[in-house]
């Protein structure tokens, strides 16, 4: 692709998100919200985590969003009895008696984890170094993952019964949190008008792996001014207990608040946030605009909290209110 400027190049981003929003729409009525920050995700470099009770569409989400990018895709179903070896692949001795790798569902560009924390901790963590790394390593042996490379995890509300906990390293490394609830009225009717018939919509491709890699790159490109940088890192350092820069919200009703990564996706999700609204540089407002999202599954409420009825969202409301 041949741009004359980046400003020329955003302009191109903008159209083509447009188009993706359309031809996702054709099969996923209503959560544009979610959408938006699944493509964000995308476009920053960032994995996604999709929280919601099943039968929301949280699956057939991601496989649209793979078709009309026009990358390869992998659904892991996450059970009790998942293996790390059923995610990155395994070595056989083959009939030479010499071993050789078999490749797992790991090695495709879009990953859907469908339901993660229906599986123990130690098989969770398997998508670690994939996630953080875009490798992984077998038997001393280091194996790279095509970019773009991108990972979609889908979770059951915590307090259903059968489910683990995520690691906190491993929620860490997901940039958004997002949170999916049932559809409007209007919407669910027009669901089930859509999907009760003999006639199914097909999305288009509107991108291919080398357009997404330009326009990642791109984002980063981004110039951002010195304030936005401060305003990020200041919200991030709000959430912290028993520091310095501690709103007092956090000490009161925090464990433990949002490290330095969270004020990276801060940023990278702020630029990526401007962008697809055609500006060509972020301000506070975008910022503000992915902070929710970011913070929600970085901080720990305590006991007080708890008892006094005080949800993450609110926490994160007053921090906003202030920052």
């Amino acid at each position: 692709m041949q741009y004359k400027s980046d400003v020329e190049a955003i302009d191109a981003f903008v159209e083509k998100y447009n188009n993706l929003k359309s031809e996702i729409a054709k099969i996923i009525v209503g959560q544009d919200e979610v959408v938006s920050k699944v493509l964000i995700s995308i476009f920053s470099k960032g994995h996604g985590l999709l929280v919601g009770v099943p039968g929301l569409a949280k699956t057939l989400l991601v496989n649209t969003i793979s078709k009309v990018l026009g990358l390869s895709y992998s659904r892991i179903q996450f059970t009790p009895d998942l293996m790390p070896s059923d995610i990155i692949g395994t070595e056989i001795l083959d009939e030479n008696r010499r071993f050789r790798f078999i490749k797992g569902p790991v090695f495709a560009n879009i990953i859907l984890a469908d339901e993660i924390n229906r599986t123990p901790p130690k098989t969770q963590s398997a998508l670690l170094e994939a996630m953080q790394e875009k490798a992984i390593t077998v038997a001393g042996k280091n194996y790279k993952l095509d970019e773009p490379f991108f990972v979609l995890a889908t979770q059951n509300p915590i307090e259903q019964e059968g489910t683990y906990p995520l690691p906190e390293a491993q929620l860490d490394r997901f940039m958004f949190n997002i949170w999916l609830d049932y559809p409007l009225f209007e919407e669910e009717v027009k669901v089930v008008k859509n999907t009760t018939t003999e006639f199914i919509s097909e999305p288009q491709i509107v991108l291919n792996a080398e357009e997404i890699i330009f326009f990642q790159n791109l984002i980063l490109r981004i110039p951002v001014p010195d304030n936005v940088y401060q305003y990020a890192v200041n919200l991030a350092s709000k959430t912290r207990p028993g520091t310095i820069e501690a709103h007092q919200w956090a000490n009161s009703y925090l464990t433990w608040g949002a490290g330095p990564r969270a004020s990276q996706y801060l940023i990278l999700g702020a630029k990526c946030h401007a962008a697809i609204n055609g500006k060509y540089s972020p301000d506070i407002e975008d910022v503000r605009a992915v902070a929710t999202s970011i913070l929600r599954h970085r901080i720990v409420r305590n006991y007080k909290a708890e008892a006094e009825g005080i949800d993450v969202e609110k926490i994160i409301n007053e921090f906003l209110r202030e920052a």
